[in-house]
């Protein structure tokens, strides 16, 4: 009997040897990837009569919350928001209302993604907590999309909206008040749905809302809305286009920045603006032009020994008048900048940038000559606003160009001239190059304008048609475009942008669906159909 015990513990401590002796990697299983479950909730969700300060909404595992003042929507908005507790892990979450809830009204709490589970972050989707003060549940819905009027990029994060249209309702609410019902598409939606809705009509707007408090700020907003009110219930899809407004012209505070310009800030559109300079009423001989990446103008005089200069300012329906400090201050020097080095490729005009607004352009003193030393014929021209002196002319492949201004060419409005400026210049072979073809069908209206984009939406070349059904785009430098066909229903050459008080949407904007291949020493004819 105790050999029989013996030999029993002997195997025992044996296999546990061997156990131990075994080399491996510890594992936690499988990862959780379940959202967490709602297990009950105080007052029960969709309760009607609703009457209490605080909410607690229990759930079957340890939750965080996660930019819950950014995901969470509450519909109608509420002036004072709701404190959301606790911040750190617990199963529970509490909502304490800090505003007097509208009678008769369904409320919806949509959490979006905030809620999450504490050890793997997976989040509760979509999640909402509904409930009514009144005897039942508001149940209608509508939905749609959202894209940009002129972008092909959705801006994520929109608030699309209902404004109750009553006998209070007037077009000044979205500048003034909160909308009867919100939405809100996160961080990567491009559609919407509209809940818990009750039966009426509605003005629907939909806001890329920079200040996150439901009124519309033009300045700094995108707004898109739909012309005519809608009534709910409807099955209607709505497709809201943003675009941003161009706010009436508004001059600002302006400022002396050196000794013979005064810097004017703005806001709107600053071009073909009128601006006077006086000294004691004298009118002031002036030049306006554009300062470079900001809105601002710049007023250019000549040196003047005063205390202070009267400005004034006129657009459209702004005029104001200022009065300037002057200061003895230095004055601006004149240089030039190529905006081409190297290479200038085929579409492209050579230009020059200068520093201060030029008062002449000497063609005369200008020479063009090719690696043969043949003259070479050109053309100029001054865009005053922009500084920019843009040089044209035929060029050749494989071919060297030197330009040269002798001194004088250029001569500033305070009478400075340059020095004499070279250029060396170089074209590429034509098969460097590819040539695209656009062949469009059905086209609604004319005239159009055909506009092709990088990756980056930068705007590579326009070309504009009144009937011309195929259109071509030579010497492309080879990539991947993106094109676009804009309805000018104006008939101005540009892209018009919309106006919510005026009742009008933007012009109308076409994107051909796939980018389009333009490779070197390629020839593509594309077709594109606007019809469909």
């Amino acid at each position: 009997m105790f050999r029989i015990r013996f030999a029993f513990l002997y195997i025992i401590l044996a296999l546990s040897v061997i156990s131990c002796a075994k080399r491996g990697s510890i594992t936690g299983g499988l990862k959780d990837t379940l959202p967490p479950v709602l297990r009950y909730s105080e007052p029960k969700n969709f309760s009607t009569n609703f009457n209490v300060k605080e909410i607690k909404i229990t759930f079957d595992e340890y939750v965080k919350i996660k930019d819950v003042n950014k995901q969470l929507i509450i519909s109608p908005p509420m002036k004072n928001p709701p404190i959301v507790s606790p911040s750190n892990a617990s199963k529970y979450i509490t909502i304490k209302l800090r505003d007097t809830l509208l009678p008769n009204t369904t409320y919806s709490f949509n959490f979006g993604s905030s809620i999450q589970d504490n050890n793997e972050g997976n989040p509760y989707q979509q999640f909402k907590y509904v409930f009514s003060t009144g005897n039942a549940i508001d149940s209608l819905s509508i939905g749609g999309f959202i894209k940009d009027a002129y972008t092909k990029d959705v801006d994520n994060f929109v608030s699309v909206m209902l404004y109750e249209v009553n006998e209070t309702f007037t077009d000044s609410i979205i500048y003034k008040e909160n909308p009867r019902y919100v939405t809100n598409t996160l961080d990567s939606l491009k559609t919407f749905k509209l809940e818990n809705l009750k039966e009426g009509k509605y003005l629907l707007v939909a806001l890329k809302d920079q200040n996150n408090n439901f009124k519309f700020n033009p300045k700094t907003d995108k707004i898109a809305f739909h012309k005519e009110f809608i009534k709910i219930p409807s099955d209607t899809l709505y497709e809201m286009e943003l675009f941003k407004e161009i706010t009436p012209f508004k001059a600002t505070k302006p400022y002396q920045d050196s000794g013979n310009k005064i810097i004017v800030p703005y806001e709107g559109d600053g071009k073909n603006a009128v601006v006077t300079l006086k000294n004691n009423g004298e009118n002031l001989p002036v030049k306006v032009t554009k300062f470079p990446k900001k809105d601002s103008l710049q007023v250019w005089f000549n040196p003047i020994k005063t205390d202070s200069l009267l400005l004034k300012i006129d657009k459209d329906k702004f005029s104001k008048e200022f009065t300037v400090k002057i200061k003895n201050q230095k004055k601006d020097t004149l240089s030039f900048q190529a905006v081409q080095s190297n290479t200038l490729h085929f579409r492209d005009r050579f230009t020059i940038s200068t520093s201060m607004p030029l008062a002449t352009v000497d063609k005369s003193k200008i020479n063009i000559v090719n690696k043969d030393s043949i003259t070479v014929p050109f053309t100029t021209e001054y865009d005053e606003f922009y500084r920019e002196i843009k040089i044209d002319f035929e060029k050749e492949p494989l071919e060297t160009y030197k330009i040269t201004a002798l001194p004088g060419a250029f001569t500033n409005y305070l009478q400075q001239a340059n020095d004499t400026l070279n250029y060396r210049l170089k074209t590429q072979n034509l098969s460097e190059y590819g040539n695209l073809r656009i062949r469009l069908q059905n086209v609604k209206q004319y005239p159009v304008i055909i506009e092709i984009t990088n990756s980056k939406g930068d705007l590579i070349a326009s070309e504009y048609s009144e009937g011309n059904d195929i259109v071509d785009f030579m010497g492309l430098q080879p990539n991947l475009f993106t094109l676009r066909v804009i309805y000018d229903e104006n008939k101005n050459k540009i892209w018009d942008t919309g106006s919510y008080l005026e009742k009008r949407q933007a012009e109308e904007v076409v994107y051909y669906p796939t980018a389009i291949d333009v490779r070197a020493n390629w020839d593509v004819d594309q077709t594109v159909n606007l019809g469909n």
